[in-house]
């Protein structure tokens, strides 16, 4: 079920997954890894920052309490490691699966200066390349860079500066590298996704509706799997909008899609899809920041939907 989806390929929602446990509160999620065993690392701003599920949606373990200010990206190593961004924390900790901390770039709760390029302020995803092994990262919130650094952490090179233009970046969000080593960054407030070399060469662009997350396919799936979040307020409720997760073959060109388009908590919507990744079986998992994009608006606050699957059945 893993090979390459087509035009025909059908993913459904899974209403109901996963199991929380009692006690545990998600808040929201903000990001998901999945390893080799199907276990998803789901990382959010709840009471417990990790939250783990095998892929039925069963409890495995949690951990992480006090150790992060805002969960923001996830990524497994090619080793069965996690490496965990901490956006208000400002740095980047890999750890192991059961929360053992491993290495730290940056200094926790301290942002470098904003705007002008050295790591971290505000990072917001990272990924491991299968070509180098070196680890990149967006910096986004407070800066406009991509970062690269060795496999132990040394600091490489960065690119990248505020800007429209060929890149440069409005709010680098997520990212991933693919076994051809190209570099795909979603460029979220510039509506783009950009392409680059490991050495921060510019290739192209493509244009989508704010690109959020951005995921890869496993073993002979070589689909990219990007979600398109919300609109901006300006232009909140207008269906066609965003809300969708965008299936692309690796020059970038739509196979499929699925998704209501529109806002909402039922299993065929979206509300603002933060964080994606994909299992053995092909099946999709996403992570929503719905708490700061509906439950803080609602009267009273509470947390909604913030974790989905959508299985996939044909193709």
């Amino acid at each position: 079920m893993s090979a390459t989806p087509t035009s025909s390929t059908v993913f459904e929602p899974v209403a109901g997954w996963p199991a929380v446990p009692h006690g545990i509160i998600l808040k929201e999620s903000t990001s998901l890894a999945i390893d080799e065993n199907d276990h998803v690392y789901v990382f959010n701003r709840g009471n417990t920052p990790m939250v783990i599920f095998d892929r039925d949606g069963n409890f495995l373990n949690s951990w992480g309490m006090g150790d992060y200010i805002r969960p923001h990206g996830a990524h497994v190593t090619p080793e069965g490691d996690l490496l965990l961004v901490d956006d208000f924390g400002h740095t980047l900790k890999k750890t192991s699966v059961e929360g053992d901390l491993k290495f730290v770039i940056g200094t926790h709760g301290q942002a470098s200066d904003w705007q002008q390029g050295a790591p971290f302020n505000r990072p917001t995803d990272v990924y491991i390349s299968p070509v180098s092994g070196d680890i990149f990262v967006t910096d986004g919130y407070g800066n406009s860079r991509v970062h690269r650094f060795t496999s132990n952490g040394e600091h490489v090179m960065s690119w990248g500066e505020p800007g429209t233009g060929p890149g440069q970046f409005s709010l680098p969000h997520n990212l991933v590298v693919l076994n051809d080593g190209r570099v795909v960054v979603c460029d979220r407030e510039n509506f783009r996704i950009q392409v680059f070399t490991e050495d921060g060469e510019y290739i192209e662009q493509h244009h989508f509706h704010r690109p959020q997350a951005i995921s890869l396919g496993r073993g002979d799936d070589s689909a990219i799997y990007l979600t398109e979040t919300r609109p901006p307020e300006v232009q909140e409720g207008v269906p066609g909008l965003g809300l969708k997760i965008r299936v692309l073959d690796q020059s970038f060109s739509e196979i499929t899609n699925f998704g209501a388009g529109t806002s909402g908590v039922g299993p065929d919507q979206f509300i603002s899809p933060h964080g994606i990744s994909v299992d053995s079986e092909g099946s999709v998992y996403v992570a929503e920041v719905s708490y700061t994009a509906m439950g803080s608006r609602l009267d009273p606050p509470r947390e909604v939907t913030s974790l989905r699957k959508w299985k996939r059945v044909a193709g």
